[in-house]
C-alpha cells in the first residue's frame, strides 16, 4: 500500500475540506490551522487534537512551525470579496491569501489546492496570486490550474459553485481537470434528507461542555444532536403554511407580508423559499437557518420550519457521527461555510492519483 501523504490544512474550519480529503485514505493530515475557537474545537474533535494549531495563521508562521508536506489544502477567508459583502478591496481579509503562499514557500509541497468563492478568479488577489508565479516571483517553481467548479456535479447535495485552484511544481504534467460524475444527474435533497426525521419539536442543543485550548466550549454534538428547530412566532408559522413546495414569499398574501415586502414585488425568488425534493438544494449559507435569508425552507410542505443544523450539515456531506463544538450560531457558521466533503474528496483522489503517478512512481521524490 502506498504511503499516505502529509497533508496541511489551512483556515480549516470545522474541516469539511480534511474530511474529504481523509476519507479516500490517500493522506494524513500533519497540520491545521484554525483561529476561530469554536471551529478549531470542531476540527480537533474529528481529527486528531495534536494536529490543530487554533490561532492566527501570521502567528503560526512567525513561530516557525511549518512542516514540510507533499500538499496544501485550505480556502483563505473570501468576505472581503465575496458577492455577499461590500467587496472592500482594502478588507484585510482578502490579503490572507499570501498568508497561504507563505506557507507554501515553507512547506515546499509538490500540489496545492485553494478554495473560495466564484469571484475570487476574477479578483485583484488572484491577478496577484498569478503574479507571484512569474519568473523571479516567490512562487516562481509553482503553475496554477484555476477552475469554476459546482459541487453537485461531484455527488454534492447542493449547489455551490466554487473557485478552485490546483497549483503544482512546474516540473510536473498537469493535473487532469475534474470531471464530475454526477454533472447531468444530480444527488437531491429529497435524497439527502429522505432518513431524518421532519417533524422536530426540540429547540436548544443539549447542556454540555468540554474544555478546549483553555476555554470552556459548548459540546462536544453529535450531527444528529443539531437537529433542533426555532421558536418562530406565530406570524412566521402562518407565513410558512402559505408556502408551497418550490415556492417562495411571492406565495404568501398580501394580508400576511412585511411592509418592505409589500413595497418589492420583484427581486430574489429564494427569499422564504421552499427547498425541492427534485433537485440539490441552494448554496448552504451561515444563516441558513433564517428563511427570509434564502430558500431554506423544510421541502416538505406540511413542515414550517427551516432546515435544521443537523440537515444542513448532511446537505454539506458531513458524516452523521461527526462531532460539533459552538454555539448555535457559531456551528451554522462552521457548516456554511464548509467545502462540501463531496467535492473535496474528488479533488483529493484527482491530486493522490497524479502525485502517485509522477512523484513516487517516476522516481521524483527528489523535486
Amino acid at each position: 500500500m502506498a504511503k499516505r501523504l502529509r497533508l496541511i490544512d489551512l483556515f480549516a474550519g470545522a474541516g469539511g475540506m480534511t474530511e474529504g480529503f481523509e476519507s479516500t485514505g490517500k493522506f494524513k493530515t500533519i497540520v491545521a490551522v484554525e483561529h476561530d475557537q469554536h471551529a478549531a474545537a470542531t476540527y480537533a474533535l474529528n481529527h486528531q487534537a495534536e494536529r490543530v494549531y487554533a490561532g492566527k495563521i501570521e502567528d503560526w508562521l512567525e513561530e516557525g512551525r511549518v512542516p514540510e508536506a507533499d500538499v496544501i489544502i485550505g480556502g483563505p477567508p473570501c468576505q472581503g470579496f465575496s458577492a455577499l459583502g461590500k467587496q472592500d478591496v482594502l478588507d484585510e481579509r482578502n490579503f490572507l491569501w499570501r498568508k497561504y503562499a507563505e506557507t507554501i514557500i515553507a512547506a515546499k509541497p509538490k500540489y496545492f489546492v485553494v478554495e473560495n468563492v466564484r469571484q475570487f478568479l476574477k479578483s485583484a488577489q488572484y491577478e496577484e496570486f498569478e503574479r507571484w508565479t512569474e519568473p523571479g516571483r516567490p512562487l516562481q517553481k509553482y503553475a496554477l490550474q484555476p477552475y469554476l467548479l459546482n459541487a453537485a456535479d461531484f455527488g454534492a447535495y447542493q449547489s455551490r459553485v466554487r473557485s478552485i485552484v490546483i497549483g503544482r511544481l512546474k516540473e510536473l504534467p498537469e493535473v487532469p481537470e475534474p470531471e464530475g460524475a454526477y454533472s447531468g444527474r444530480h444527488r437531491t435533497v429529497g435524497e439527502a434528507l429522505a432518513s431524518i426525521e421532519a417533524h422536530v419539536v426540540e429547540t436548544n442543543f443539549p447542556k454540555v461542555s468540554f474544555e478546549y485550548n483553555g476555554q470552556r466550549i459548548p459540546g462536544p454534538y453529535t450531527t444528529q444532536d443539531l437537529h433542533v428547530t426555532r421558536n418562530y412566532t406565530q406570524l412566521s408559522l402562518d407565513r410558512f403554511k402559505k408556502i408551497p413546495l418550490g415556492g417562495n414569499r411571492f406565495n404568501i398574501p398580501i394580508e400576511l407580508l412585511a411592509d418592505c415586502w409589500k413595497k418589492h414585488k420583484t427581486g430574489s425568488g429564494d427569499v422564504m423559499g421552499r427547498l425541492r425534493n427534485d433537485r440539490p438544494s441552494v448554496t448552504i449559507r451561515t444563516e441558513f437557518f433564517k428563511p427570509e435569508k434564502g430558500r431554506y425552507l423544510h421541502p416538505n410542505p406540511s413542515v414550517h420550519r427551516a432546515i435544521t443544523h443537523y440537515e444542513a450539515a448532511r446537505l454539506q456531506g458531513f458524516p452523521d457521527d461527526y462531532k460539533w463544538a459552538g454555539s448555535k450560531t457559531s456551528i451554522a457558521r462552521q457548516i456554511g461555510n464548509a467545502v462540501p466533503v463531496q467535492l473535496a474528496s474528488h479533488l483529493a483522489s484527482l491530486v493522490a492519483a497524479q502525485f502517485y503517478a509522477e512523484v513516487m512512481v517516476s522516481g521524483s521524490q527528489s523535486i
